[in-house]
């Protein structure tokens, strides 16, 4: 019997649902830097491979949503989705139900990147922290998007971050 083995997969990309496609877009190149790889477009509740896909993925009476790709720096996707029935998350996002409920990304100048996000209609959710005080330079923060997405930021890669096997 052959004995299968696990390897690490890469990351693609995530998928973020959005009010308002144009805002989105708009904000994500301008603070995060991010690229359009394909413009906004519409998708409709059809026999198109798109509608067929989406029909599998979210049942019937969808209806049309919009959708646009960009990509980041490391070439990571992000889909940005503007759902026709979307509703905005309330202030206290249920961070016990389960899914996935922020996205991280990585910038030297973590203040300078915090007070772009505020600037842009973003929020603060927490002060800068510091890993390792005295030891080592790494911080983070948590913030919010304008449409209610988290979002965390680190100074120093992931790796780097957790290495040390504690907080």
């Amino acid at each position: 019997m052959t004995q299968e083995h696990t390897y690490p997969r890469s990351f693609s990309h995530i998928g973020l649902s959005v009010p308002d496609i144009h805002a989105a877009v708009k904000f994500y190149t301008e603070v995060m830097g991010w690229y359009v790889i394909m413009d906004a477009s519409e998708v409709t509740e059809d026999e198109s491979a798109i509608g067929v896909m989406s029909s599998a993925v979210f049942g019937t009476g969808w209806g049309s949503y919009k959708i646009a790709h960009l990509a980041t720096g490391d070439g990571i996707g992000v889909e940005m989705f503007e759902f026709a029935k979307n509703t905005q998350p309330d202030d206290n996002f249920k961070y016990w139900e389960t899914g996935i409920f922020h996205y991280g990304v990585q910038d030297p100048d973590i203040e300078g990147l915090v007070e772009k996000i505020k600037a842009h209609g973003g929020k603060q959710r927490m002060p800068i922290k510091e890993y390792y005080p005295g030891e080592k330079p790494y911080k983070m923060v948590y913030m919010e998007d304008p449409f209610g997405n988290l979002v965390e930021i680190y100074t120093h890669s992931y790796e780097l971050t957790y290495s040390q096997g504690g907080y």
